[in-house]
């Protein structure tokens, strides 16, 4: 396994600080291996930006990002506003040349599991016929429990190799109120999928520092072993 899949319950879940602090992690801890960030497909301006700015990754625009387009949308809305299809094998391609090139690729999705990547595939399906391990961010709000849920039946639908789920904070929540929004022992339970803990909530989501250490409280030690 020398790929990753970032996903989410939902967009501005997380994925973006879950998988910029991996990078993190990996870029301080496993600095004799080298990585590439993958984001199949953006719709207007955001992560591949923030990528190129933190990471020295030697990867041009398209070699981050293949599919790019203009409108914040759904891609296949976002690609028809421009008289364009969603050229899945272009973003096959870039996937396979990374994991080629690079020791480790992280993927980061767009949107949710369930997010349209054309008119007919959602990130749910591209998961598991490109056969990507992936990780589910949950955000910690309410209505948690019910997302992960949800979002772990269409994993486990659709096939998808579901590895664990991490909480994300969105907001400065102490523990008492993560563990009543969000309660791991409650979602494990009624997905019987493994959560591997929570991040915190980051006032400065570039600090690369505290993204690494972030990770290292997470119960990734058997996921590492993996890769």
């Amino acid at each position: 396994m020398n790929s990753l899949l970032i996903t989410a319950t939902d967009t501005e879940a997380g994925k973006t600080v879950l998988t910029t602090a991996l990078a993190a992690y990996w870029q301080k801890y496993r600095a004799s291996h080298s990585f590439g960030i993958l984001k199949p497909i953006q719709s207007g301006e955001g992560d591949r930006e923030t990528y190129q700015k933190l990471f020295s990754l030697q990867q041009s625009p398209s070699e981050i990002t293949p599919l790019y387009f203009q409108a914040p949308l759904a891609p296949p809305i976002a690609a028809a506003k421009e008289n364009r299809n969603v050229d899945l094998g272009l973003v096959w391609q870039t996937l396979t040349k990374l994991q080629q090139n690079k020791d480790f690729v992280f993927v980061e999705a767009l949107g949710g599991l369930g997010s349209p990547v054309t008119f007919e595939l959602t990130v749910a399906d591209l998961a598991a016929e490109w056969r990507l391990p992936t990780i589910l961010v949950v955000p910690v709000k309410l209505g948690a429990i019910s997302q992960a849920v949800a979002n772990v039946a269409l994993a486990k639908l659709s096939k998808v190799n579901l590895l664990g789920i991490v909480l994300n904070c969105s907001q400065p929540y102490s523990e008492a109120e993560i563990e009543d929004l969000a309660p791991a022992d409650l979602i494990q339970s009624l997905t019987n999928i493994r959560v591997f803990g929570c991040l915190p909530y980051f006032e400065n989501p570039s600090d690369l520092e505290k993204l690494s250490a972030s990770v290292s409280n997470l119960d990734l030690e058997h996921l590492w072993q993996r890769m």
